[in-house]
């Protein structure tokens, strides 16, 4: 029974959760973390480890999407970002961490960014991107947005895509449009094309099921919030509890099981994961993976420099992120982030590691299994 609390005379609400709000609970049989695995599949794509990176220019490159790829997550490019308008994204970057740094601050740099973002996209530059990731042998996936994704996808497939990521703030299987533009139809579209695709985000049980019913391989929950970051519930006053989110989709996933009679659809969280507490929180409350954002940012390897944005802080008039630097000083390696060692006693390092550890001390020996797992909710 939902928990429905009144927040005025007859207006109720939902009480939702946090993921700072719930805790696992661990059972009476315990193992060994080598004995865990934190391996997935989606699709035909093998993972090693329950990580994807936010398609933001600020981590993924096509250089980073390799390094996470060999480490056994996936780097999704941003298919409308820099790396497809701008032959010289690097030293945009760099002019980009100056302006953040000395030359006006964060509001000059958002508008330097929605500058860069005005150029074309440039079909060439982006199947060269695409290109470097798929010859490393890597799984090769690109993010476009619901508004350009049937103009965008063709170049995409040609260039050699394994998966599409079909990505908003906030996106469904029944788009509404007053105008002459035919919206997207998410089911014919995905019907049409011979590679799988994960669509998102949502916040909610039937949305999810929706999207499922689109035929996707995956679905994300939440749109990637980090405070200081992202500012969707600023500018559009929406907001997700990931605990409550992660876990409606998981019921709209066993929902879709039974009616399907068995395909299963992944889901994918994409919110509020700062500590390796809380991407095995995440998992827990029903989640296959997670989007990582700010924790991957801070990698030397990220090509940000020390500052991270969403992929939303370069909306032309509606933008909902800010620069936030996520570093100072000597940055640890993409290694450490994921795997250690550690010398942080709050989980910012050895994601996977932490992970681990957390599923073998509540008996559990893979993600499957361990989101049956106990939890709990403060009071």
């Amino acid at each position: 029974m939902r928990d429905l609390v009144e927040i005025g005379m007859g207006r109720t609400a939902r009480r939702t959760y946090e993921l700072d709000d719930v805790n696992i609970v661990p059972s009476r049989r315990t193992r060994s973390s080598k004995e865990v695995s934190t391996a997935w599949q989606l699709d035909a794509y093998r993972f090693d480890i329950p990580v994807l990176a936010h398609p933001t220019d600020a981590l993924v490159s096509p250089t980073f999407a390799i390094e996470l790829g060999k480490r056994g997550g996936l780097g999704v490019i941003n298919g409308e970002g820099l790396w497809g308008r701008h032959p010289d994204v690097e030293e945009k970057l760099r002019r980009l961490v100056e302006i953040a740094e000395k030359d006006g601050g964060v509001d000059a740099a958002i508008r330097y960014l929605q500058e860069l973002h005005a150029a074309p996209l440039q079909s060439g530059l982006l199947a060269a991107a695409v290109a470097q990731v798929r010859d490393s042998g890597v799984t090769t996936a690109v993010r476009v947005s619901p508004q350009n994704a049937r103009a965008l996808t063709p170049e995409l497939i040609k260039a050699g895509i394994d998966l599409l990521v079909v990505h908003g703030t906030i996106i469904s299987a029944e788009h509404v449009v007053h105008t002459e533009q035919e919206p997207l139809n998410l089911k014919t579209f995905i019907s049409e094309l011979d590679v799988p695709v994960v669509a998102g985000g949502v916040s909610d049980h039937r949305t999810a099921l929706h999207l499922m019913r689109t035929g996707a391989a995956g679905v994300i929950v939440g749109y990637g919030s980090t405070e200081g970051a992202t500012t969707t519930g600023e500018v559009l006053g929406i907001g997700v509890p990931m605990a409550t989110a992660i876990a409606d989709a998981a019921a709209a996933r066993r929902d879709y099981l039974d009616e399907t009679g068995g395909r299963y659809v992944h889901v994918i969280a994409d919110g509020d994961i700062a500590t390796s507490g809380d991407l095995a929180k995440a998992i827990a409350c029903g989640a296959d993976a997670a989007v990582l954002g700010t924790p991957l940012a801070v990698s030397a390897e990220a090509p940000g420099g020390g500052w991270y944005w969403p992929s939303a802080a370069a909306h032309p008039s509606v933008p909902r992120g800010a620069l936030l630097p996520v570093s100072y000083g000597e940055r640890p390696s993409l290694d450490q982030v994921l795997s250690g060692p550690s010398d942080d006693p709050y989980g910012s390092l050895n994601f996977v590691g932490g992970l681990r550890r957390s599923m073998a001390k509540a008996g559990y020996s893979d993600l499957k299994e361990f989101q049956k797992v106990g939890l709990t909710v403060r009071a």
